[in-house]
Protein backbone atom coordinates (compact mmCIF):
# COMPACT_ATOMS: atom_id res chain seq x y z
CA UNK A 1 0.00 0.00 0.00
CA UNK A 2 2.43 2.07 1.03
CA UNK A 3 4.86 1.58 -1.63
CA UNK A 4 1.91 2.42 -4.50
CA UNK A 5 1.12 5.40 -2.44
CA UNK A 6 4.94 6.38 -2.88
CA UNK A 7 5.29 5.44 -6.71
CA UNK A 8 2.21 7.48 -7.09
CA UNK A 9 3.22 10.43 -5.89
CA UNK A 10 6.82 10.17 -7.19
CA UNK A 11 4.92 10.53 -10.91
CA UNK A 12 3.09 13.93 -9.71
CA UNK A 13 4.82 17.18 -12.06
CA UNK A 14 6.90 19.56 -9.87
CA UNK A 15 7.05 17.90 -7.00
CA UNK A 16 7.27 14.28 -7.65
CA UNK A 17 11.00 13.99 -7.14
CA UNK A 18 10.62 15.29 -3.65
CA UNK A 19 9.24 11.63 -3.14
CA UNK A 20 12.19 9.52 -4.97
CA UNK A 21 13.95 7.71 -2.25
CA UNK A 22 17.73 9.07 -2.05
CA UNK A 23 20.39 6.84 -2.63
CA UNK A 24 21.65 5.00 0.51
CA UNK A 25 24.49 3.05 2.21
CA UNK A 26 23.02 1.04 5.54
CA UNK A 27 26.14 1.31 7.95
CA UNK A 28 26.34 -1.58 10.65
CA UNK A 29 28.76 -1.27 13.42
CA UNK A 30 29.60 -4.47 14.73
CA UNK A 31 31.92 -3.57 17.85
CA UNK A 32 33.52 -6.13 20.71
CA UNK A 33 33.90 -9.54 21.67
CA UNK A 34 31.74 -11.76 19.97
CA UNK A 35 29.37 -14.01 22.37
CA UNK A 36 26.31 -15.19 22.95
CA UNK A 37 24.79 -12.41 25.33
CA UNK A 38 23.57 -15.41 28.06
CA UNK A 39 27.63 -16.71 28.28
CA UNK A 40 28.77 -12.92 28.57
CA UNK A 41 26.88 -9.92 29.31
CA UNK A 42 28.88 -7.11 28.04
CA UNK A 43 29.35 -9.65 24.33
CA UNK A 44 29.29 -6.68 21.93
CA UNK A 45 28.03 -8.99 18.93
CA UNK A 46 26.03 -11.70 19.22
CA UNK A 47 23.18 -13.06 16.83
CA UNK A 48 20.81 -12.37 18.91
CA UNK A 49 21.53 -8.15 19.44
CA UNK A 50 22.04 -8.29 15.72
CA UNK A 51 19.36 -10.02 13.58
CA UNK A 52 16.59 -7.36 13.50
CA UNK A 53 19.09 -5.14 13.41
CA UNK A 54 20.64 -6.60 9.85
CA UNK A 55 16.85 -7.23 8.42
CA UNK A 56 16.27 -3.19 8.54
CA UNK A 57 19.47 -2.72 7.46
CA UNK A 58 18.92 -4.56 4.41
CA UNK A 59 15.42 -2.97 4.32
CA UNK A 60 16.52 0.44 4.24
CA UNK A 61 14.79 1.97 1.61
CA UNK A 62 16.94 2.99 -1.68
CA UNK A 63 19.92 1.52 -0.16
CA UNK A 64 22.80 0.96 -2.65
CA UNK A 65 24.82 -1.19 -0.27
CA UNK A 66 24.95 -2.33 3.08
CA UNK A 67 28.93 -1.20 4.65
CA UNK A 68 29.91 -3.41 7.91
CA UNK A 69 32.07 -1.78 10.31
CA UNK A 70 34.00 -4.28 11.81
CA UNK A 71 36.13 -3.54 15.62
CA UNK A 72 36.17 -6.93 17.33
CA UNK A 73 38.54 -9.24 18.52
CA UNK A 74 36.72 -12.53 17.43
CA UNK A 75 34.89 -14.80 19.67
CA UNK A 76 32.41 -17.53 19.38
CA UNK A 77 32.69 -19.19 15.78
CA UNK A 78 28.50 -20.37 15.96
CA UNK A 79 27.56 -16.47 16.40
CA UNK A 80 29.96 -15.86 13.35
CA UNK A 81 28.37 -18.69 11.31
CA UNK A 82 25.17 -17.39 11.66
CA UNK A 83 25.23 -13.86 11.65
CA UNK A 84 27.58 -14.21 8.03
CA UNK A 85 24.82 -16.95 7.07
CA UNK A 86 22.15 -14.00 7.27
CA UNK A 87 23.84 -11.17 6.07
CA UNK A 88 24.96 -13.31 3.13
CA UNK A 89 21.49 -14.43 2.50
CA UNK A 90 19.81 -11.15 2.46
CA UNK A 91 22.29 -9.60 0.30
CA UNK A 92 21.54 -12.14 -2.54
CA UNK A 93 17.97 -12.16 -1.70
CA UNK A 94 17.70 -8.07 -1.59
CA UNK A 95 20.36 -7.86 -4.79
CA UNK A 96 22.43 -5.72 -2.12
CA UNK A 97 26.08 -5.92 -2.01
CA UNK A 98 28.06 -6.16 1.28
CA UNK A 99 31.18 -4.14 1.85
CA UNK A 100 33.58 -4.84 4.87
CA UNK A 101 35.19 -2.02 6.55
CA UNK A 102 38.09 -2.81 8.79
CA UNK A 103 39.17 -0.16 12.49
CA UNK A 104 41.28 -1.12 14.42
CA UNK A 105 40.86 -4.77 14.79
CA UNK A 106 39.09 -7.91 12.48
CA UNK A 107 40.65 -10.57 14.41
CA UNK A 108 39.85 -14.38 14.49
CA UNK A 109 35.88 -14.06 14.38
CA UNK A 110 36.06 -10.60 13.73
CA UNK A 111 37.73 -11.31 9.89
CA UNK A 112 35.37 -14.20 9.58
CA UNK A 113 32.34 -11.19 9.49
CA UNK A 114 34.49 -9.29 8.06
CA UNK A 115 34.47 -11.96 4.67
CA UNK A 116 30.88 -11.33 4.28
CA UNK A 117 31.89 -8.01 2.48
CA UNK A 118 32.13 -8.88 -1.40
CA UNK A 119 35.33 -6.37 -0.70
CA UNK A 120 37.27 -5.77 2.70
CA UNK A 121 38.70 -2.38 3.41
CA UNK A 122 41.08 -1.64 6.47
CA UNK A 123 43.86 1.04 7.37
CA UNK A 124 47.45 0.49 7.45
CA UNK A 125 47.34 -0.08 11.37
CA UNK A 126 44.55 -2.31 11.29
CA UNK A 127 44.66 -5.73 12.99
CA UNK A 128 43.63 -8.49 10.34
CA UNK A 129 43.81 -12.07 10.45
CA UNK A 130 44.26 -14.82 13.19
CA UNK A 131 42.50 -17.57 11.53
CA UNK A 132 42.72 -19.88 13.87
CA UNK A 133 41.09 -21.44 17.21
CA UNK A 134 41.76 -21.06 20.33
CA UNK A 135 40.54 -22.37 23.91
CA UNK A 136 42.14 -20.91 27.28
CA UNK A 137 41.64 -21.88 30.78
CA UNK A 138 43.59 -22.43 34.19
CA UNK A 139 44.47 -25.56 36.08
CA UNK A 140 44.15 -25.38 39.66
CA UNK A 141 44.93 -28.85 41.02
CA UNK A 142 48.05 -27.91 42.60
CA UNK A 143 46.57 -25.01 44.08
CA UNK A 144 43.85 -27.03 45.40
CA UNK A 145 46.57 -30.12 46.97
CA UNK A 146 48.47 -26.87 48.59
CA UNK A 147 45.71 -25.99 50.77
CA UNK A 148 43.95 -29.19 51.19
CA UNK A 149 40.91 -28.38 49.16
CA UNK A 150 38.80 -31.36 48.78
CA UNK A 151 36.91 -31.48 45.79
CA UNK A 152 33.53 -32.93 45.11
CA UNK A 153 32.09 -34.17 41.61
CA UNK A 154 29.61 -36.78 40.94
CA UNK A 155 29.11 -37.73 37.43
CA UNK A 156 27.14 -39.86 35.42
CA UNK A 157 29.09 -40.70 31.77
CA UNK A 158 32.73 -40.86 32.12
CA UNK A 159 33.15 -37.68 30.00
CA UNK A 160 31.05 -34.98 31.86
CA UNK A 161 33.95 -33.82 33.45
CA UNK A 162 36.05 -33.18 30.66
CA UNK A 163 39.21 -30.72 31.04
CA UNK A 164 38.34 -29.89 34.89
CA UNK A 165 40.70 -27.20 35.93
CA UNK A 166 40.48 -28.74 39.57
CA UNK A 167 41.95 -32.12 38.39
CA UNK A 168 45.27 -32.79 36.27
CA UNK A 169 45.44 -32.62 32.57
CA UNK A 170 44.23 -35.97 30.72
CA UNK A 171 45.91 -36.91 27.42
CA UNK A 172 42.48 -37.77 25.87
CA UNK A 173 40.21 -34.60 26.49
CA UNK A 174 43.23 -32.41 25.07
CA UNK A 175 43.26 -34.81 21.90
CA UNK A 176 39.43 -34.30 21.80
CA UNK A 177 39.31 -30.89 22.29
CA UNK A 178 42.02 -30.75 19.59
CA UNK A 179 39.62 -32.54 17.23
CA UNK A 180 36.60 -30.00 17.71
CA UNK A 181 39.15 -26.90 17.47
CA UNK A 182 40.34 -29.01 13.93
CA UNK A 183 37.02 -29.09 12.99
CA UNK A 184 36.00 -25.75 13.61
CA UNK A 185 39.06 -24.73 12.29
CA UNK A 186 37.95 -26.08 8.90
CA UNK A 187 34.71 -24.68 8.73
CA UNK A 188 36.69 -21.12 9.17
CA UNK A 189 39.45 -22.11 6.46
CA UNK A 190 36.65 -23.37 3.98
CA UNK A 191 34.65 -20.16 5.00
CA UNK A 192 37.52 -17.49 4.05
CA UNK A 193 38.65 -19.32 0.74
CA UNK A 194 34.96 -19.15 -0.69
CA UNK A 195 35.01 -15.69 -0.27
CA UNK A 196 38.47 -14.30 -0.64
CA UNK A 197 38.70 -17.16 -3.66
CA UNK A 198 41.78 -16.13 -5.74
CA UNK A 199 42.86 -13.20 -3.89
CA UNK A 200 44.65 -14.95 -1.07
CA UNK A 201 48.45 -14.67 -1.67
CA UNK A 202 49.60 -17.71 0.09
CA UNK A 203 49.26 -21.02 1.59
CA UNK A 204 47.50 -22.35 4.42
CA UNK A 205 50.18 -22.82 6.32
CA UNK A 206 51.07 -19.08 5.96
CA UNK A 207 47.37 -17.41 6.62
CA UNK A 208 45.44 -19.69 8.11
CA UNK A 209 47.87 -20.86 11.14
CA UNK A 210 46.17 -18.07 13.70
CA UNK A 211 49.00 -15.49 12.44
CA UNK A 212 47.76 -11.46 12.00
CA UNK A 213 49.05 -8.52 10.19
CA UNK A 214 48.82 -4.32 9.77
CA UNK A 215 45.91 -3.67 7.05
CA UNK A 216 49.66 -3.20 4.71
CA UNK A 217 50.41 -6.42 5.13
CA UNK A 218 47.08 -8.07 4.65
CA UNK A 219 46.64 -6.09 1.59
CA UNK A 220 49.85 -8.08 0.01
CA UNK A 221 48.48 -11.12 1.10
CA UNK A 222 45.07 -10.68 -0.27
CA UNK A 223 43.16 -10.83 2.95
CA UNK A 224 41.92 -7.42 2.53
CA UNK A 225 41.26 -5.61 -1.09
CA UNK A 226 42.35 -2.14 -0.02
CA UNK A 227 43.34 0.71 2.01
CA UNK A 228 40.65 3.14 3.20
CA UNK A 229 37.71 4.21 5.37
CA UNK A 230 33.71 3.54 4.47
CA UNK A 231 33.02 6.98 4.19
CA UNK A 232 35.81 7.77 1.20
CA UNK A 233 34.90 4.51 -0.29
CA UNK A 234 31.41 4.78 -0.47
CA UNK A 235 31.25 8.06 -1.59
CA UNK A 236 33.77 7.03 -4.28
CA UNK A 237 31.48 4.11 -5.10
CA UNK A 238 27.81 5.51 -5.24
CA UNK A 239 28.70 9.74 -5.66
CA UNK A 240 29.63 12.13 -3.22
CA UNK A 241 25.18 12.87 -2.55
CA UNK A 242 25.21 9.52 -1.06
CA UNK A 243 23.21 9.69 2.20
CA UNK A 244 24.77 7.38 5.24
CA UNK A 245 22.06 5.71 7.88
CA UNK A 246 23.57 3.78 10.95
CA UNK A 247 21.59 1.08 12.49
CA UNK A 248 23.34 -0.59 15.63
CA UNK A 249 22.24 -1.53 18.60
CA UNK A 250 21.11 0.45 21.64
CA UNK A 251 22.92 1.89 23.82
CA UNK A 252 22.72 0.52 27.72
CA UNK A 253 22.09 3.03 30.65
CA UNK A 254 23.40 2.30 33.99
CA UNK A 255 23.05 4.00 36.73
CA UNK A 256 25.60 6.18 38.90
CA UNK A 257 26.58 3.18 41.73
CA UNK A 258 25.87 5.22 44.98
CA UNK A 259 21.86 5.03 43.85
CA UNK A 260 22.13 1.46 42.96
CA UNK A 261 19.60 -1.23 44.76
CA UNK A 262 21.71 -4.35 45.80
CA UNK A 263 20.86 -6.29 43.02
CA UNK A 264 21.70 -3.25 40.28
CA UNK A 265 25.36 -3.17 42.62
CA UNK A 266 25.69 -7.40 41.78
CA UNK A 267 25.49 -6.46 38.16
CA UNK A 268 27.74 -3.78 38.34
CA UNK A 269 30.08 -6.20 39.83
CA UNK A 270 29.01 -8.55 37.32
CA UNK A 271 29.92 -6.15 34.72
CA UNK A 272 33.45 -5.23 36.21
CA UNK A 273 34.31 -9.27 35.95
CA UNK A 274 33.05 -9.64 32.04
CA UNK A 275 35.11 -6.04 31.20
CA UNK A 276 38.10 -8.27 32.69
CA UNK A 277 37.23 -11.37 30.58
CA UNK A 278 36.87 -9.10 27.58
CA UNK A 279 40.14 -7.22 27.85
CA UNK A 280 41.72 -10.51 27.91
CA UNK A 281 40.64 -10.73 24.08
CA UNK A 282 41.63 -7.06 23.40
CA UNK A 283 45.18 -7.83 24.75
CA UNK A 284 46.19 -10.38 22.80
CA UNK A 285 45.94 -7.75 19.49
CA UNK A 286 47.75 -4.93 21.88
CA UNK A 287 45.06 -3.26 22.48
Amino acid sequence: MFKKIREFMQELPYVGGLFVPKDKVAVIRMAGVIADSAMMRRAGINHQKFKKIIEDAFECSGAKAVALVINSPGGAPAQCSLISAQIHHLSEEKEIPVYAFVEDVAASGGYWLACCGEKIYAQNSSIVGSIGVISAGFGLDEFIKRYDVKRRIHTSGKDKSFLDPFKPERAEDVARLKEIQSGIHEDFKDWVKSRRGEKLNGSDSDLMEGAFWTGADALEKGLIDDIGDMTSIMKEMFGEDVKFREFGPEKRWLPSLPFAGEDMKADLISEALNVAEERAYWTRFGF
